[in-house]
């Protein structure tokens, strides 16, 4: 595994409600942009706290969900498979990501054929597992593409709520063995998946899944989540983990929190990475 934890993000400077292409948006409830800012600024220090080192992206202009940097790519030992969104309005981030993976080494690879991919939004390695979300955002079958393109083996999840439209809002690993879930999201055959393949399962409450619990940055036993999660904090203590809240409601209003707005460069904590 890499010693030293490597995230990208995105400074908020455009960032805002302009579009509706999930249940959390809403043109008519804008962000506060101030306190966006301090919120994403909060994120950052505390994950440096942590040992991590933060790169950034540069913000774009007309480009609000560049912020969300997890949704970029997969990372998978020195190549990423970029993103192709499925919505118009974020598909113009796909060139700077682009840019911004190859500046540091990365080997870009597309999306295979004429599928809809958004990143590592929708696939999550828990050990040598690639767990895949599909239906909202990604395509069932461009994933299979995607697992046959690394050598790994691919699990995929079909996600059933709307507001659970990325499986890192309702999927967290935080070992290769031990992940935090919202069932509600699944139906009843991933659910099944989850529970034969992933040892230890730690599910949330809705209330505490509306606040993104599931959306979580983990670097070792440090699990940072939005604040408003006590009961999901409590369990994490109890397996020896060390949860941190911090409050990221203004980016909650556009369906993202803690995990949206970074993009591990040495591969998810879970996948067992290997330089």
């Amino acid at each position: 595994m890499s010693s030293s934890t490597h995230i990208l993000m995105c400074p908020p400077d455009h960032y805002g409600i302009h579009y509706e292409i999930n249940p959390w948006m809403s043109t008519e409830r804008q962000t506060d942009h101030g306190e966006a800012v301090k919120q994403w600024q909060k994120l950052r220090e505390l994950l440096v706290t942590t040992g991590a080192t933060i790169d950034e992206v540069p913000p774009v202009e007309g480009l609000p969900d560049l912020v969300f940097t997890a949704n970029a790519a997969v990372i998978f030992q020195r190549q990423a498979v970029l993103a192709r969104f499925k919505h118009s309005q974020r598909q113009g981030e796909e060139s700077h990501f682009r840019r911004c993976l190859e500046s540091h080494g990365l080997e870009v690879i597309e999306t295979p054929g004429d599928f809809s991919f958004e990143g590592a939004g929708d696939a999550l390695f828990c050990g040598e597992t690639l767990f895949a979300g599909y239906r909202m955002r990604s395509d069932a079958t461009g994933q299979q593409e995607i697992g046959a393109l690394l050598g790994v083996r691919v699990l995929p999840l079909e996600l059933v709520d709307p507001y659970y439209y990325h499986l890192d809002t309702c999927f967290c690993p935080l070992s290769p063995n031990e992940a935090i879930y919202f069932p509600g999201a699944f139906d009843e055959y991933g659910r099944r998946v989850l529970e034969e393949h992933v040892p230890h399962l730690i599910p949330v409450e809705e209330i505490e899944a509306r606040r993104f619990a599931c959306n979580a940055v983990v670097v070792g036993k440090t699990v940072v989540t939005n604040h408003g999660c006590p009961c999901l904090h409590a369990d994490l203590q109890d397996r020896g983990y060390a949860p941190v809240e911090t409050p990221l409601d203004e980016f909650v209003k556009a369906g993202g929190s803690a995990k949206c707005l970074t993009l591990r460069l040495d591969g998810e904590e879970a996948t067992d990475w290997k330089n």
